[in-house]
């Protein structure tokens, strides 16, 4: 085993409940990115701009009719429930994809439902920072993210009008690894009375249960200890997927039952359906239609800021075929850059995602934006990749920043690279 090796096992192994390896494969890197204090302010306030953007859209977006918002691409399942606004933040925790160059900051997209990428940038990468000597650009962050998860727990109960002492309950599936452990570790966060669940372990009553002419369960989501729950901490499980969950024995909806009980104010989830609301791609193409109108809607400064900071975007590609640009094509529902491709002027396609997960997924049409590549140290040696940004936006301001380096499109085989200042550059 190389010296390298040795000294990234030594410490990763170190930090308890954290996944450096992932698939087999190595994904925490022995290595960091050496950031200047303006780059990391300029991530930022892209950050407070597009987020601002992205609220202010939320309202509108719960005004449109059904058929708008199927054309944007939301399941005919969840338009019962994705108006909801149950808490003061349209989500706790969402997270941005920029493309980041000396001229430019770009969105590429934003998660603003089930974000992951978090306990690597607001725990981890200050732990390397450490060891490494370097000043860690997102300190104070966990902190914050702290109070925002505590904040978000005491609105969501609160909105069902209740007296007691609440239940809460953080839920993954608990066999991914990845999952469990960002669970984990939001649940540790939030450092008051609550539960870690497999999502398995969950039970719906749908209809009250009646023994001896007493109602013995009401209507609700149980723990495994038989005790109703109030609030569900489900950070990684996507509303997208969850709506068309099954019992596997009854084929009851159980999804569409529990989104049920979030309307009927008898659970409260978090991230908030709101956040859904916002998680489609197409939401981006909306944004850029009215910018492309001036419309009234967004101010002066805010046109400015999708001008500078939002890529053009579509519900089809005639545009980018017209001017002879390069685009992107990915599903509207997606992640882990799976079934995104990339195409020529010409129309042509020039690289793609294997996986097809998403394939019958609304499709939105983005200007293609080129990554920018670095080196990177790795266990095999040098490597020459391509690297995106995520910044956390957590209760409506920007948070910690992190890097994911990988292929020109990012997917689940990108490797977490840290970020650190010098400390002289601090000043």
């Amino acid at each position: 085993m190389n010296r390298h090796r040795q000294e990234r096992q030594r410490f990763y192994e170190r930090i308890e409940g954290f996944w450096h390896d992932l698939y087999g494969m190595e994904y925490a890197l022995w290595d960091v990115k050496k950031e200047t204090p303006e780059t990391i302010n300029r991530i930022r306030t892209a950050t407070e701009c597009i987020g601002h953007i992205v609220y202010k859209t939320a309202p509108l977006l719960r005004q449109l009719d059904d058929g708008t918002l199927l054309q944007l691409g939301f399941p005919p399942e969840s338009l019962r429930f994705i108006r909801l606004h149950t808490i003061p933040f349209e989500s706790v925790i969402a997270r941005l994809d920029l493309v980041v160059t000396e001229a430019r900051v770009k969105l590429l997209e934003i998660n603003a439902d089930t974000p992951t990428f978090i306990k690597e940038t607001f725990f981890v990468n200050g732990e390397v920072c450490e060891a490494r000597g370097l000043h860690n650009p997102n300190e104070g962050c966990e902190n914050r993210l702290r109070e925002a998860i505590q904040e978000a727990v005491k609105s969501a109960f609160f909105s069902l009008g209740k007296r007691k002492t609440p239940n809460v309950v953080f839920a993954s599936h608990g066999d991914h690894d990845e999952d469990r452990l960002t669970t984990l570790y939001l649940q540790k966060l939030y450092g008051w009375n609550s539960q870690y669940m497999s999502l398995d372990q969950l039970r719906i009553v749908s209809d009250p249960i009646v023994e001896n002419g007493k109602i013995v369960a009401e209507r609700g989501l149980y723990d495994r200890e038989g005790e109703k729950i109030d609030v569900l901490y489900r950070q990684t499980y996507p509303i997208e997927h969850l709506v068309e969950d099954e019992d596997p024995i009854t084929k009851e909806k159980v999804g569409q039952l529990l989104m049920e009980l979030v309307g009927e104010k008898e659970l409260a989830v978090l991230n908030p359906p709101s956040a859904f609301l916002l998680q489609s791609k197409a939401v981006m193409a909306l944004i850029w239609g009215l910018h492309e109108e001036n419309h009234p809607f967004y101010t002066e400064e805010e046109h400015s800021w999708i001008h500078t900071y939002f890529l053009p975007t579509y519900l089809d590609e005639d545009v980018f075929l017209q001017q002879g640009m390069a685009y992107v094509k990915k599903p509207s529902f997606g992640r882990e850059g799976d079934t995104v491709e990339i195409y020529e002027a010409t129309g042509e396609k020039k690289a793609e995602d294997i996986h097809k997960t998403y394939k019958d997924s609304l499709p939105v049409y983005q200007q293609f934006m080129e990554l920018p590549e670095t080196f990177i140290q790795t266990e095999q040696g040098k490597k020459d990749v391509c690297y995106m940004y995520g910044c956390f936006y957590v209760n409506g301001r920007a948070s910690a920043i992190g890097i994911r380096a990988g292929r020109q499109i990012t997917d689940n085989e990108s490797y977490f690279l840290p970020i650190g200042m010098k400390k002289e550059e601090e000043q």
